[in-house]
């Protein structure tokens, strides 16, 4: 209902306030400088004179002006181009578990891979006696204490299936 009411003050007598728009003298534009307008030199022939004549004590100090420019030796770099790292380091090849094909083929020496992270701390978790931090540590190219913090930090999920007679298992309808 508000934009018919508005509709229609806003198109009430709406030619005759375009009649009376149209109808207005024009504003004149403001005065410009003297000196800005192009056509000022094509009145005055003795700028243009100035301006196209030559002065000899300029011309004798440019004439005397000698630029000499070398360019700076050019290196050669060996490699071809290639950018090479700055610090080389060792890869190793990764253990690839049953995911071979999603797993990365070769890391660095000192990390480890997602699925060799879970291999190793599976083993851990099913022979602890056999895969000590030590082997653990020697087997991947590990620091002894990142592979005991790993071991106490990082726990894999285990999987438990009540029986079907206990009270714990959901009661389906």
């Amino acid at each position: 209902m508000g934009g018919r009411v508005t509709r229609v003050f806003r198109t009430f007598n709406v030619e005759n306030r375009a009649r009376r728009e149209i109808s207005k003298e024009k504003p004149t534009p403001a005065p410009r400088h003297r000196i800005a307008r192009m056509d000022a030199t094509a009145d005055q022939p003795e700028i243009k004179e100035e301006i196209l004549r030559k002065d000899d004590r300029l011309l004798t100090l440019l004439k005397d002006v000698y630029v000499e420019s070398r360019d700076p030796p050019v290196q050669v770099k060996d490699g071809g181009g290639e950018h090479l790292p700055c610090k080389q380091e060792e890869k190793r090849l990764t253990k690839l578990g049953h995911l071979g094909a999603l797993d990365v083929k070769k890391v660095s020496k000192g990390k480890i891979s997602i699925v060799e992270a879970l291999t190793l701390l599976n083993n851990h978790k099913l022979h602890p006696q056999i895969w000590t931090a030590e082997k653990i540590a020697a087997e991947y190219s590990l620091e002894l204490k990142d592979v005991n913090s790993l071991l106490e930090f990082f726990i894999p999920f285990t999987v438990q299936e009540f029986p079907k007679e206990t009270k714990k298992a959901i009661k389906s309808t």
